[in-house]
């Protein structure tokens, strides 16, 4: 089986935040201390990963966040007056 020819090169999911958490993971591109130093090295198949892997890591994200202001008992998407939280 011939290799797949990629016409186009992945690009660097780095949107300019680069600010690390405790776990090392940037708050900007949700990549690792290691896939961010290694990107450039990455194979195409490697880069796709990386990218996978970021799907999940903003899908799980999202379900926190949910739960979070399940359990507060908030709905951030609708306008509250002031008056009716106290």
């Amino acid at each position: 089986m011939n290799p797949q020819f990629e016409l186009f090169d992945i690009d660097n999911p780095c949107i300019g935040v680069c600010q690390s958490n405790k776990k090392g993971y940037c708050f900007g591109c949700l990549r690792s201390r290691p896939e961010r130093q290694f990107w450039h090295e990455m194979t195409t198949e490697q880069r796709r990963e990386v990218l996978r892997l970021i799907v999940g890591r903003k899908q799980r994200i999202e379900q926190m966040k949910q739960r979070k202001s399940q359990q507060l008992g908030f709905d951030f998407e609708e306008d509250v007056e002031i008056g009716e939280l106290f």
